[in-house]
């Protein structure tokens, strides 16, 4: 059964089919994916991420979770673990929101609630997040949280013809 994660003003609920058009949306939307690693130009691409979320969960490699408000039941993004590796109690964990929600501790309130996830329920020792340079919005909350920058990985991926770099972020939950 999916776990279903409760924060004081959000519910992570799995991302469904039917929770598509949100995906294209924000995965299209040139605010989200300037610093994101993956963009869709139509729906139809998006069924690529779709396929991927449920993959993920069902091979037991991750999980992603849409944040809807409690109160207005409106989704307002996105927040996972994946790349799980049990052998080395490690995952990757991302997250991105629509605009009109930045700045708000919406990704600062629900990633506390994956983290406590993964360190209760899966048992998971490190998370890993990376960060594409330039990105301080996101350096912020993962710094917030307690993730350490642990360096920098120079032109280490091509995006949109261009090579970016990226910082890694390591978070050690207590769990060994």
């Amino acid at each position: 059964m999916f776990p279903i994660l409760k924060t004081e003003r959000f519910i992570l609920q799995q991302v469904l089919p039917e929770d598509q058009q949100f995906i294209f949306e924000g995965l299209s939307h040139p605010d989200i994916t300037r610093f994101y690693g993956v963009r869709y130009d139509s729906m139809e691409a998006t069924k690529q991420q779709m396929d991927w979320y449920e993959k993920n969960y069902k091979e037991g490699t991750g999980c992603s979770w849409k944040i809807v408000d409690k109160n207005t039941k409106e989704k307002t993004g996105v927040v996972a673990y994946y790349f799980y590796k049990p052998e080395h109690k490690k995952a990757e964990i991302g997250f991105w929101l629509f605009p009109q929600h930045w700045n708000r501790g919406i990704t600062t309130e629900t990633l506390n609630a994956v983290i406590d996830y993964c360190r209760e329920e899966k048992d998971i020792h490190r998370l890993e997040a990376f960060v594409e340079e330039g990105n301080r919005a996101s350096s912020k909350v993962l710094e917030k949280l307690g993730f350490l920058c642990e360096g920098r990985m120079q032109d280490c991926e091509i995006k949109n013809g261009q090579f970016i770099s990226l910082f890694i972020y390591g978070l050690l939950t207590g769990h060994k």
